[in-house]
């Protein structure tokens, strides 16, 4: 069976992917065609990255921000026994 299938680097010279950017460098899914580099898994990537990290990016992992919130000892102690009130 022959294959309609356009080889890897008439697909990429073709215009539908744009060379990455330099954010993407380090990925696993960057290819190489045509003495260019491109993203195997999207046809834009500068669209990627234009909102922080790019979700297909295998080199970078999102930093997850944790916040410490202060409280008040004696509202916790109080909280923490019932806060039931004398009537």
């Amino acid at each position: 069976m022959a294959s309609n299938a356009p080889a890897a680097s008439e697909l990429y010279s073709s215009g539908f992917f744009h060379p990455i950017v330099e954010q993407c460098e380090g990925c696993e899914r960057i290819v190489e065609a045509n003495n260019n580099k491109y993203c195997q898994a999207y046809s834009f990537p500068e669209a990627k990255w234009r909102l922080g990290i790019c979700n297909f990016a295998t080199h970078k992992k999102p930093e997850i921000v944790v916040s410490t919130i202060k409280i008040n000892p004696l509202k916790a102690a109080k909280r923490a026994s019932g806060g039931k009130k004398k009537k």
